[in-house]
């Protein structure tokens, strides 16, 4: 017996020749993305698939020259070649599973952020000058390279120094306390000195390759905004400002999500002088900065050696404040 359906009505997968369709594997194998394109986003750090379905189409216009609707038909196939679309929460509670803590070395501070830094998120921590900043970031670059059972993540960490305030002594001394090999805990922080701006956005764009290449389980930027705010002076260069850094923010946040790494950024504060009751200090960065950090801690200098956390958001877990010290040793409780 004949079939009579018309070939139009049957679905793509009975049209002759469908099933010789090329397979989505490659990045070159998206519709419009030819060898050159492919080899231009490779360079710039596209190199997989979630790379592309996770890019907006004026990303890869500017970066592969591409046209706005082939960028379009480029995303959406490699969302489609990956299933991205709605998932149901139980699945979402499997993969959140996933995600490590990194101690900060203080049960005090681990307790108040449940159980240490999160991987796949932006950690900021802001306050003033000598409110133990660039602490939080010499400590983390030693602790995540503890064991899992000792709270580390047995990683190595990439540290973008934007106000030349990295200090390996300080490094060091926070190795001895941890018993770890002093010389070994230095080979695996990979510092980089951001110039300005633009040189520490292209150091978080090429970050996602060291990520890969050395093993590594935390990225640090101290400061985010230090550079912005020198360069970008005056009402008149704001709405560009907060513009690099809604971008760079972004190329933060793929880079925590996508690779499974704890992301630790430093912020400057400002003084409102408009605030006549309580405390004035706030981060820079405005909403920009505020909504792409998941977890925000506002730090304040108290008596001595004394510092006060104060936990300021967070998307699961309730306002708080911890008290801990900072010695030679580095982050401390009060009862070491």
């Amino acid at each position: 017996m004949l079939d009579c359906t018309p070939k139009q009505l049957l679905p793509k997968s009975a049209h002759r020749g469908d099933n010789m369709a090329k397979k989505i594997e490659n990045i070159s194998d998206l519709p419009g993305v030819g060898e050159g394109a492919a080899k231009k986003l490779n360079d710039a750090g596209y190199k997989t698939m979630e790379s592309i379905a996770v890019a907006s189409a004026a990303e890869l216009k500017e970066i592969a020259g591409l046209g706005e609707g082939t960028a379009d038909k480029a995303i959406k196939a490699a969302r489609d070649s990956l299933e991205m679309g709605f998932e149901t929460a139980d699945v979402l509670a499997e993969k959140r599973k996933l995600i490590g803590k990194l101690t900060t070395g203080s049960k005090e501070l681990d307790t108040l952020i449940g159980g240490g830094i999160e991987t796949q998120s932006i950690t900021e921590v802001y306050g003033k000058m000598a409110s133990g900043k660039s602490q939080w970031c010499f400590q983390t670059a030693v602790t995540v390279q503890l064991p899992l059972d000792k709270g580390g993540l047995e990683g190595g960490c990439l540290y973008i120094d934007s106000e030349n305030s990295f200090r390996p002594e300080r490094v060091e001394q926070v190795a001895k306390k941890f018993g770890l090999d002093v010389g070994e805990v230095l080979k695996h922080i990979h510092v980089a000195r951001a110039y300005n701006a633009e040189h520490q956005m292209i150091l978080a764009e090429k970050a996602a390759e060291m990520v890969k290449e050395h093993n590594i389980k935390l990225v640090i930027v101290d400061s985010l905004t230090a550079q912005f705010r020198a360069e970008f002076v005056g009402r008149g260069t704001l709405a560009e400002r907060q513009q690099k850094l809604n971008k760079h923010m972004r190329t933060l946040q793929k880079l925590a999500e996508m690779n499974n790494v704890a992301l630790l950024v430093t912020n400057q504060v400002i003084s409102r002088p408009d605030i006549l009751f309580g405390d004035p200090t706030e981060p820079v960065g405005g909403n920009v900065v505020g909504h792409a950090s998941k977890t925000r801690l506002y730090l304040r200098k108290s008596k001595e050696d004394k510092r006060i956390a104060k936990l300021v958001d967070s998307p699961s877990l309730p306002d708080g404040e911890a008290i801990y010290r900072i010695t030679e040793n580095g982050i401390e409780d009060l009862d070491e």
